[in-house]
């Protein structure tokens, strides 16, 4: 009962937002993982392979190996081998359900929801992760963004939110909706804080739209080193929302400055060699030993800015150069981390501290943009949920040095106290069956 009233809340959540219940997430998606083992952390599941159920109660304590065989899939649990199969799903049989996977040669992971595993196409395992979409978005928000407030998760998860129903079909020809790499957006964990998904949650039915209510691209970056990008400066199309803005929340952050030196032959002949330039021409070697960036520019003597991060693989395009004639070497003094486009998420994080509300940091870094609330999601639902982790953050904080257990996880407490609450027992005297007085609502 507990999984269909959970579900019931997410449905209606979804149906109001025009957003899925489910999706499907590709994971590992940037390894070749050939073998692996499952195990179980909370809850149960249920074995199948090519829609026959080999095991339906599969708890902590089993664990279950699986590997590639040429174009299937071995299985085998504890002392059964179960052969080999074109597809092998592990479904969860309750909400508050948690598996681990430990690939070889790869760091462990835990997900939640279902999980399904067939032969790539090329090398290795396909590995999806069919998942409840608020979920999906916690899990995002843990492996996109750090901070210590569940505001600037919020904000990470509207984000993310509105990127993932723009782009719901990226991998349709594929067979899934997302996969877990930079590519679409990290997911490289379920959500293990319930901080994280109390931001998440907190922001439900939220996304950011256009002055014309249609949702907008979203890009983040690390840090925008004291000023955004316009979006035509870093790839080809000028968007009205993502315009160049002074950002100085991004200064004195983790990322906010960075360095990167050369002789002055590296640095000169890259220009030479990759860009054919004369740099034996007064004016040219000037220009590259003397370039300055007191505000974003997009081409160092026409060479896009955007090429020389590439090849030079540094951390931002806002740079200045400083040359040691003495020495006679090249030293980059940056801004920054990453494309500079859209929202800087230590700036945004700054601005947390700073006690500036989520919807003003998204309208700073996206102008002219807002955040539409879809006026059908059932919040009564979404804040009796965020009621729930607020308090067993609360109870976190009394408890913080004490040793926990997995039974601890914050999804299975969650779901304890959702029990105690549904479980209300009522007394109807007018029932002649001694038996029967006393009734359960669930």
């Amino acid at each position: 009962m507990r999984r269909f009233l959970f579900i019931l809340l997410l449905a209606l959540v979804a149906t109001a937002a025009a957003q899925p219940n489910h999706v499907r997430v590709r994971i590992f998606s940037a390894a070749t993982i050939e073998q692996m083992t499952v195990s179980f952390d909370l809850g149960a599941y249920r074995l199948y392979a090519d829609d026959t159920l080999l095991d339906s109660t599969l708890t902590e304590g089993t664990a279950i190996d699986i590997k590639r065989q040429g174009k299937t899939v071995s299985v085998i649990v504890g002392n059964v081998d179960y052969g080999t199969h074109q597809l092998v799903r592990l479904e969860a049989t309750d909400t508050a359900c948690i598996l681990c996977l430990n690939p070889r040669g790869t760091a462990p992971r835990s997900y939640e929801g279902n999980l399904e595993i067939s032969a790539a196409k090329g090398k290795g395992l396909l590995i999806i992760n069919d998942v409840e979409f608020e979920t999906y978005l916690a899990g995002v928000a843990q492996s996109e963004i750090y901070g210590e407030s569940s505001e600037i998760f919020r904000v990470q998860a509207i984000i993310s939110r509105t990127w993932a129903l723009r782009n719901i079909n990226k991998h349709k020809a594929d067979g899934y909706n997302f996969c877990d790499h930079v590519h679409c957006q990290a997911y490289h964990n379920r959500c293990v804080r319930p901080d994280i998904m109390l931001g998440t949650i907190a922001s439900t039915g939220e996304t950011i739209v256009d002055k014309d209510g249609n949702l907008i691209e979203t890009p983040f970056h690390s840090n925008s080193g004291g000023e955004t990008a316009n979006s035509e400066d870093v790839w080809r199309t000028a968007l009205p929302y993502l315009r160049a803005v002074p950002d100085t929340f991004s200064y004195r952050m983790r990322q906010s400055d960075w360095e990167k030196s050369f002789t002055e032959e590296q640095w000169l002949s890259y220009f030479s060699q990759t860009h054919r330039l004369n740099t034996s021409d007064w004016a040219v070697r000037r220009t590259l030993l003397t370039f300055q960036q007191p505000h974003r520019l997009k081409h160092l003597l026409q060479v896009p800015l955007t090429r020389i991060r590439v090849d030079l693989k540094l951390k931002s395009t806002f740079f200045s150069v400083d040359y040691d004639s003495v020495h006679h070497r090249v030293t980059l003094h940056g801004h920054g981390y990453g494309h500079g486009v859209g929202l800087s998420q230590e700036g945004a994080i700054r601005m947390v501290r700073l006690g500036i509300p989520y919807n003003k940091i998204i309208q700073h870094y996206y102008t002219g943009a807002k955040i539409h609330k879809d006026e059908n999601t059932q919040f009564n639902y979404v804040q009796n949920y965020v009621k729930h982790i607020e308090q067993i953050i609360e109870e976190d904080k009394h408890k913080a040095s004490q040793t926990r257990s997995k039974k601890d996880d914050w999804l299975g407490r969650l779901f304890r106290l959702r029990d105690r609450e549904e479980r209300e027992e009522t007394y109807d005297p007018l029932l002649e069956d001694p038996d029967s007085e006393w009734k359960y609502e669930w």
